[in-house]
């Protein structure tokens, strides 16, 4: 048979040669006898283009196609996000190592703003006197970072193409251990939002008092600006993180470089808190002491990023990787030490965050250092602010990033895996944004809430991580592994440790919600891998993939016999012979007079009428079903639902949706197929087709 003959089948039915792919060639008669003409036809240039045989190209989506509830959405959904984009215009910067500290570096750098002042706000339980336990705290978290920015040096050599929590557990330690780190990092992404959102108010709180009492909305507001953005496929543009970024670090080091000036011309004298505390003296404990390294070690937040996004760095990636993160960690160490050296020597104390006329510790030291509310102190704000909004826009990369590798593997849903029409992973932007606001909301919109349940994710994913690198150094065994194993080992060690002290010295301050969460999540990613193991189990199963091996059976429920219980009909009998109509009534008056209106049709399908005494509908006709199809095991029962489609949106209402409410009844029973055939009242003439075509086999 030619490409331009009719299969037996399109004769049968007078629909012409069957196309499937919109194209082919119609023979068309001249005026006069004898005259023909080919045309050629294509698919339609607005809706599809052909990219070979057999393979279309959809266009970009329509609003026009949609209703009016749907072209509202449309137009909604395109003014926030923008135009579609396709697939292929996907593309990734390559960053040099300038961009990249701004771009990969901003949620660690910018943990300075409350890492400090997290310190102080513990020891000041034990009165003023202990502020000074914080230089030698602070110095052994500078010591705690060196150690692993060292480790992931190793993990950033050995995982070229991007080493997170997740992949390195996955890759060396096996299921659990990887999913315990998956769920920590996406616990600790959330809380990235949060925190720095919430530490993003506070710098405008410090800079306008006025701001204080709407610290939730203030923060929601942010997070939704955010979460737009990135819904818009904000892409990770160098040279837009790094004015921020690099203002705040050459303020910082300026504030660092005058305060350190100054306080030394005067003998590093230590100023007096210039704010009156309710510190209430007491005993300066070991539990104390723990309790404060565990806020402060909030600075290392992010310090896993660098490792993350390997594959964003120019070549050589890894080296140049590597470069950077040795550049975040030292200027990291020095901008925390600085700022917590000049908070003891200032006399700056942390404030409730919940009181009237609260300011952070920076703003404290900044007003000190640059002489009071000044250009360069709002300038300092502000640039603080900024940096910790774009700290937690990173999140807004990581978390969709791990939720689509979870997804890929089975252990979250599959809807992450999508991206959306900017692509970007919407719904895992989505998330993020929503389960961030939720804390906020939650926690009030006060960082010194939500810092005890941060680091306890973080170092729980450093941990795992480590502790793999460690499997891997000893399996693989590559030249210098014994140096790289010694340096994971003491990350690994370092890190636990300190896992261990921020669950016991925060445990009743908020970390027993994320030690609780944490194997919910893994318990939960468990049960989400076996459902998808089990459904591609049950779907690779041999079923009959004949035509002649399936058998139907078909009900057509019918409220009465009219156009359109008439084209459901002709529509089912012609697939097969094996139909029913059932009617269900509640009025036994009415059985005689539907039956005999259903003789006077002449039809050769059976009438079913079931009395319902107690006026159900759903009940009665679900379980006709059922046992029709207890009848026929072997055969393949499909409901066809005749189903009104009114021509206006508001008329929905007053119809009964009865066809949705069978739908939704028989969704979960095995072995029944539902289908619908619609019927615009509007009377469009695809319906009057189908009735002038199957109505002779009634």
């Amino acid at each position: 048979m030619t490409d331009d003959d009719e299969s037996p089948l399109s004769r049968s039915r007078g629909i012409g040669k069957f196309r499937p792919d919109l194209s082919g060639k119609v023979q068309s008669r001249g005026k006069h006898s004898g005259d023909k003409y080919v045309r050629i036809v294509r698919p339609a240039a607005d809706e599809f283009s052909q990219l070979s045989p057999g393979v279309l190209v959809a266009a970009p989506e329509d609003a026009d196609d949609r209703g009016p509830v749907g072209r509202a959405f449309f137009n909604l959904k395109r003014f926030m996000i923008g135009q579609a984009l396709t697939s292929a215009s996907a593309e990734h910067e390559r960053l040099s190592n300038r961009k990249a500290l701004a771009v990969l570096s901003s949620d660690a750098l910018s943990s300075v703003a409350y890492a400090s002042e997290e310190i102080l706000r513990v020891l000041l339980i034990a009165g003023l006197s202990a502020l000074s336990l914080s230089l030698p705290i602070g110095a052994g978290i500078v010591c705690l970072l060196l150690i692993v920015g060292a480790s992931y040096r190793q993990t950033i050599k050995a995982y070229p193409h991007g080493g997170g929590s997740y992949i390195v557990a996955k890759d060396n330690l096996g299921e659990t251990p990887a999913l315990v780190a998956g769920g920590a990092l996406l616990v600790d992404y959330v809380l990235t939002v949060a925190v720095s959102v919430s530490s993003a108010v506070a710098a405008m709180v410090s800079a306008f008092p006025s701001v204080h009492n709407h610290l939730v909305a203030w923060g929601v507001f942010f997070v939704v600006l955010i979460t737009l953005l990135n819904l818009r496929g904000l892409r990770e543009s160098g040279t837009i993180f790094a004015i921020p970024t690099y203002l705040f670090l050459i303020l910082v080091f300026v504030m660092i470089g005058i305060g350190f000036v100054r306080n030394a011309a005067t003998g590093f004298e230590v100023h007096e808190p210039r704010y009156e505390t309710t510190a209430v003296t007491g005993s300066v404990t070991l539990f104390l002491i723990l309790r404060a390294f565990s806020s402060g070690c909030s600075a290392l937040t992010g310090v896993e990023a660098i490792s993350d996004g390997v594959p964003a760095f120019q070549k050589p990636e890894w080296k140049n990787a590597r470069t950077t993160l040795t550049w975040m960690i030292g200027i990291l160490a020095i901008m925390f030490a600085g700022i917590t050296f000049l908070a003891h020597q200032y006399g700056a104390v942390p404030l409730d965050q919940a009181d009237h006329g609260y300011e952070t510790v920076i703003s404290q030291i900044a007003r000190n250092v640059f002489g009071g509310q000044n250009a360069a102190y709002y300038l300092m704000q502000f640039a603080t602010m900024a940096i910790l909004v774009l700290a937690a826009n990173t999140a807004y990369s990581d978390f969709p990033r791990l939720a689509y590798f979870m997804a890929r593997d089975k252990y979250m849903p599959s809807q992450f895996t999508f991206r959306g029409d900017r692509l970007a992973y919407s719904f895992g932007i989505i998330t993020l944004g929503v389960l961030s606001c939720s804390v906020l909301a939650i926690f009030g919109g006060e960082t010194e809430r939500l810092i005890p349940l941060y680091a306890v994710g973080v170092f729980t994913s450093f941990t795992l991580s480590q502790l793999g690198m460690v499997v891997r150094w000893h399996h693989k065994q590559e030249p210098g592994w014994r140096v790289s194993r010694f340096l994971n080992g003491l990350g690994a060690t370092a890190t636990g440790i300190v896992a261990v002290v921020v669950a016991v010295t925060k445990f009743t301050h908020g970390a027993w919600i994320v030690m609780v969460l944490i194997p919910l999540m893994v318990l939960t990613f468990k049960r989400i891998h076996r459902h998808y193991l089990y459904a591609s189990k049950e779907l690779a199963a041999t079923t009959p993939v004949r035509v002649a091996d399936i058998h139907h059976v078909m009900v057509v429920p019918i409220s009465g016999i009219n156009v359109i219980s008439q084209q459901t009909l002709a529509y089912a009998r012609s697939i097969t012979p094996n139909v029913t109509a059932v009617h269900i009534t509640d009025e036994e008056s009415e059985v005689s007079a539907f039956q005999k209106e259903w003789e006077e049709r002449r039809s050769d399908i059976p009438l079913i009428i079931i009395e319902s005494p107690y006026r159900s509908l759903i009940g009665p006709l679900v379980h006709y079903i059922e046992e029709l199809r207890a009848q026929h095991a072997g055969a393949v029962v499909t409901v066809v639902l005749p189903e009104y489609v009114p021509s206006h949106w508001w008329e929905q209402v007053l119809h009964n949706q009865t066809a949705l409410r069978i739908k939704a009844a028989l969704l979960f029973k095995p072995g029944i197929v539902v289908t619908s055939v619609p019927y615009h009242l509007a009377g469009s003439q695809p319906n009057r087709g189908i009735s002038s075509l199957f109505m002779r086999r009634l």
